[in-house]
């Protein structure tokens, strides 16, 4: 039995909260009923890559006539699957062990398989192509496992009948793995194609109100490697413009350092704190008013990007017309931000102090302005991706089913 896969998924499983009640999915087991006829499977790991597929997932089970199923990894992957595809069934990845992954698939029988980005599990994908079932990596990124294990990687994606790209340098590199260049496509970055968080109109104009004139930026998903090159990039933009107030929002709330014990006198809006004009900070501690954020702040500063995480989705900021500014790590939305500075809708800085400069220099800036119409024209531009993946999708689905697949 394999018990280290199990044993790990377990572990996750706890540790995120999840049901007890649904421990069983872990294993292959599960606890809905397949329903009948077409259906297809898309695993996203979590709440990033179930934003990014919702709008196509939902417009290809539309057009193929065909019931979704969606896994994820997390637990907060599943709550993201209920809020953006509600008429989706959920089910929690198997742990990757041979008989787990068969009983799963035993169950489900999916007539198309689509996985998002980077989960990529040996025997699932082994055990999914053995079964012939049409196989799909959409949104593929930047991988550094591609450059330090190339053999593995192509192993990986050998299995596949069909690759999208979020550009084209992926698609390289993906093709110097020796993978048929037929079946690898420079789609573009589905996270482009998600529509910009809203902003209640009400509370945008309450606040706009309260905070005036002032000038702002944001700093947005942060962690706690951006926090202290952060406030040291606002403190030193600040003895420049000491009426600069620095939007704060914690990619995790709620978890120790996101901001405790370094701002804890700061206005915050889970208690509908409002900052007072000499306020240098106001910390948004809650979840979903990030279009808020957007809509008050030009400039955004989007954090997971000095530290390992390796960054975050830039296409959302720039969507809803904010210039954008990041630290230089990050891989995991490499091909948005190669897009974003080449049209001059974002900047990547080396450090703090190259932040601080940034901020000082933008915010008393024409340059502002222009940079703003850049994010959102490229972005706007980018939206195209999820038609791109959408045609390729319905290709693969209708030679398979020529085929009688």
């Amino acid at each position: 039995m394999p018990v280290v896969p199990r044993t790990l998924a377990r572990r996750a499983h706890l540790r995120q909260g999840a049901s007890v009640a649904r421990l069983g999915e872990r294993r292959g087991q599960a606890t809905l009923p397949r329903p009948q006829g077409a259906l297809l499977w898309v695993h996203a790991a979590s709440v990033g890559e179930v934003a990014a597929v919702a709008p196509l997932a939902a417009r290809l089970a539309t057009t193929c006539g065909a019931r979704l199923l969606v896994t994820t990894t997390t637990a907060t992957g599943g709550e993201a699957v209920a809020r953006l595809l509600p008429a989706a069934l959920h089910q929690f990845l198997p742990a990757d062990a041979p008989r787990d992954v068969a009983r799963f698939l035993d169950r489900w029988r999916p007539d198309l398989a689509i996985m998002v980005e980077s989960d990529l599990w040996p025997n699932l994908l082994a055990t999914t192509r053995a079964r012939r079932t049409p196989l799909a990596l959409v949104n593929a990124r930047a991988s550094r496992s591609r450059r330090r294990m190339p053999r593995t990687q192509a192993a990986l994606l050998a299995g596949f009948d069909l690759i999208t790209t979020q550009d084209g340098a992926v698609r390289d590199a993906i093709l110097a793995l020796g993978l048929p260049p037929a079946r690898v496509i420079a789609a573009g970055d589905l996270k482009a194609a998600t529509p910009a968080p809203a902003a209640d109109p009400d509370v945008l104009a309450r606040l706009a109100q309260s905070l005036g004139p002032r000038r702002r930026w944001a700093a947005v998903s942060t962690h706690p490697a951006d926090l202290p090159q952060v406030l040291a990039a606002h403190a030193a933009a600040r003895r420049l413009h000491p009426d600069l107030l620095l939007i704060l929002v914690p990619r995790h709330p709620d978890r120790p350092g996101a901001t405790d014990g370094v701002l804890p006198d700061m206005p915050r809006w889970s208690r509908r704190e409002t900052p007072a004009p000499d306020a240098p900070v106001w910390v948004v501690d809650t979840i979903g008013d990030t279009g808020l954020v957007y809509a008050l702040a030009p400039l955004v500063f989007l954090g997971g990007s000095f530290g390992p995480e390796g960054g975050h989705n830039p296409w959302e900021p720039a969507l809803a017309g904010a210039a954008v500014l990041a630290g230089p790590r990050t891989p995991h939305a490499a091909a948005a931000y190669r897009a974003l500075v080449a049209a001059g809708g974002a900047e990547v800085v080396a450090d703090g102090d190259a932040l601080g400069n940034a901020v000082a220099t933008l915010t008393a800036s024409p340059a502002l302005a222009r940079m703003q119409t850049a994010a959102r024209a490229t972005a706007t531009g980018a939206s195209a991706a999820l038609e791109r993946t959408l045609v390729a999708l319905l290709d693969l689905w209708q030679q398979r089913r020529d085929q009688g697949i």
